[in-house]
């Protein structure tokens, strides 16, 4: 009797699916003993498929850890659990459902399963109203296809389970449609399925009935890639550094014009670099859409008959405006559409007005975007508004016109450029940037008093006409190449047109000497580049293009040339005292973000409360402030010197002390304070 009862395998599983773990084969026996335990169990529940069953969830966990140990016993293991769970899921018990999938799962990661079956069950397990069971599976899917394709992609695979969540976005369940949505977003995010075809699947979510799903699509596509980092390092190579700029204006005398020209050649070069950074797409999937076009016009007819709230209807116009400016797509439609959202009092007035410019692109005919602005000019830029609101709407009138120049009117920019006197300082400094854009676009458009000063490149600046597309047949700028050639000698390795620094080192660690060119040399090729025609230029230009190949260093000079227009001054023209108003130059992407619209130079004004708020939030702890008591004995009685300093004043009056105090001399004075000073000291 003692030895049965200390034998306890039949009845101990965890010991027992150890053992069999260690040596299989002398643990036969029992092992086909709790098999056919399992099978009376599976008979018994099928009767009763709603019952809780333990005992059948411990010998199913069981049989799924021991399965690679026994893998003829149990080659059919796999499939009655998925008949189980395809026939009964709804009305299975969640522990005994839960269990059963867990057990399924285990055998997967084992590789006892082929993934395309159990990933159709799964999916079809997602109709359960049953939290923990969906989160667990949705982890699971997601796991799983990423292992799958961790060596090497498995398009076959991959494409039949993507055809299976084509169907299941379809589903009339809209919590199994939404799963299958936020797997295929998570596979995207985890570039396991950033292909094609899946970014086409999501799109079919935007015009789904369900607000869930269509608010998870609209996000996804109005998200931003978490993997990509705007790279700011420049390569050495591609142009001249600002250390390269500083040594070459620190040798020589440290006057106050070498120290101008630097602080001006800083500009350009930080303007240039902003133009040759490669730009980096905010989100990929965008422009992955088979057909835009007919996506927008969609979207656009789903906008206007929606009854979403207005949370939504605002993502549906960002969608629509990212896609119509991303893709250069034509829906007239949209901007009327806009236009009747443009109110100072609209709530997200300035998202709308993000939609606004970020719809705009230089193939919308002029005509079209004109009323916008006027409309945005009517109720934004107004004196009854305050200066918030003619800031916001001075700065989207100038994304709109940067991306669609010919929409604005000589008329319109010169009203709108007196606001650079403004008394507000955020409006003033919005119409600076407004008269700077057009320095840069067509200063022509402008007052004469506010184009600047002039330089070569401004004096060749000019808008282009509708449609119409300037191809050269050289390099601009070419023609330095030749003029740096001609002269022979040591200074003419520098200047604007080459400032270029050896950045080697010697084996010992110490610099290479530099040699740099005198101001005298830069000004003197500077001037035989303005003495020569520009027709006789581009004709350099194209010879030197077709003749040779340019190396690095070649680029580097033409870049610097092309520099040096932003900064000498136009032929006849000399400098200027004044310093020209130029508002900070910033990178236009691909999509243009809020602080575009709502930034203001100077922070408002807090109200009392504001300020109020602040002031207490500074006293939370003001202990050094207090008086600290004397006394060591806090407990003490008080003397009779500190009883009459709580005295009424009318008892004390008549005291020898306070009638004489104010009858006593500077000495008496000085004696009295020196003492009060002394006790203080000694009581710190």
């Amino acid at each position: 009797m003692t030895s049965r009862h200390n034998n306890k395998l039949p009845t101990n599983l965890p010991q027992l699916q150890n053992l069999i773990k260690r040596d299989p084969r002398s643990y036969t026996e029992e092992f086909l003993q709790q098999f056919r335990h399992y099978q009376s169990n599976i008979q018994i529940f099928k009767h009763q498929p709603d019952k809780p069953n333990k005992d059948l969830a411990e010998l199913v966990m069981f049989l799924a850890q021991v399965g690679h140990c026994y893998l003829e016993e149990l080659a059919n293991f796999p499939k009655e659990l998925t008949e189980l769970l395809l026939n009964h899921h709804t009305v299975l018990e969640p522990d005994l459902r839960m269990t059963f999938c867990k057990a399924l799962i285990l055998l997967r990661n084992k590789d006892l399963i082929d993934p395309t079956s159990l990933l159709e069950l799964f999916f079809e397990l997602l109709r359960c109203h049953d939290k923990l069971l969906r989160k667990t599976l949705y982890t699971h899917i997601v796991t799983d296809i990423k292992n799958i394709n961790a060596k090497h992609k498995n398009n076959k695979l991959n494409t039949s389970l993507q055809n299976f969540m084509y169907t299941m976005l379809r589903d009339s369940n809209p919590i199994a449609a939404k799963i299958s949505l936020d797997v295929m977003v998570e596979l995207y995010k985890r570039n396991i399925w950033n292909d094609v075809k899946t970014v086409n699947v999501i799109t079919t979510a935007c015009f789904a009935k369900v607000t869930k799903i269509l608010v998870a699509a609209l996000t996804f596509f109005l998200g931003k890639d978490e993997d990509e980092k705007d790279s700011d390092s420049e390569s050495e190579d591609d142009g001249p550094t600002a250390r390269d700029l500083r040594v070459r204006y620190s040798t020589g005398k440290k006057t106050s014009k070498n120290k101008k020209k630097l602080e001006k050649a800083m500009k350009v070069l930080k303007k240039h670099n902003k133009k040759k950074k490669v730009e980096v797409f905010n989100f990929s999937a965008i422009h992955l859409i088979h057909d835009p076009q007919d996506f927008s016009e969609k979207l656009l007819k789903q906008l206007e008959s929606s009854k979403e709230r207005f949370e939504v209807k605002i993502m549906l116009m960002e969608l629509i405006s990212r896609l119509v400016g991303i893709h250069e797509l034509f829906l007239f439609n949209f901007y009327p559409f806009v236009q009747r959202f443009l109110q100072p009092h609209q709530r997200e007035v300035t998202k709308i007005l993000l939609c606004a410019a970020q719809a705009a692109h230089h193939l919308v005919p002029p005509e079209i975007i004109e009323p916008m602005i006027m409309t945005i000019a009517n109720n934004f830029v107004t004196d009854r508004n305050s200066g918030e609101v003619m800031t916001v709407g001075i700065n989207a009138i100038k994304e709109i016109v940067a991306r669609c120049p010919l929409s604005m009117s000589e008329d319109l920019l010169q009203d709108l450029s007196q606001y650079k006197s403004h008394k507000d300082k955020n409006v003033v400094m919005s119409a600076r940037g407004l008269i700077q854009l057009f320095r840069d676009l067509n200063p022509q458009m402008l007052h004469r008093k506010d184009r600047g000063k002039p330089t070569e490149s401004s004096a060749e600046a000019r808008i282009q006409d509708y449609g119409e597309l300037q191809a050269k047949d050289y390099i601009p700028g070419a023609e330095v190449l030749e003029l740096e050639e001609e002269p022979k000698g040591e200074d003419d390795e520098d200047g604007w047109e080459s400032a270029s620094m050896s950045e080697e080192e010697d084996d010992d660690g110490e610099w290479v000497n530099v040699h740099h060119s005198s101001d005298e040399d830069q000004e003197e090729v500077a001037q035989k580049l303005q003495s020569i025609p520009l027709e006789e230029r581009k004709a350099k230009a194209a010879a030197v293009s077709a003749s040779r190949l340019l190396t690095q260093d070649d680029f580097k000079k033409i870049r610097l040339a092309q520099m040096a227009k932003d900064v000498s001054a136009a032929p006849g023209k000399g400098p200027k005292k004044r310093k020209a108003d130029s508002d900070e130059e910033t990178q236009r992407g691909e999509l243009l973000t809020l602080r575009d619209i709502e930034r203001l130079h100077k922070k408002p004004k807090s109200d009392k409360e504001t300020r109020l708020a602040t002031a207490l939030a500074g006293r939370t702890d003001r202990k050094e402030f207090v008086k600290k008591k004397t006394k060591l004995n806090p407990f003490a009685s008080t003397s009779n010197k500190e009883k009459r300093k709580k005295k009424n004043f009318m008892m004390m009056r008549q005291s020898q002390s306070v009638r004489t105090k104010g009858k006593r001399s500077f000495r008496d004075k000085q004696l009295a304070l020196r003492d009060a000073l002394l006790k203080k000291r000694k009581f710190k």
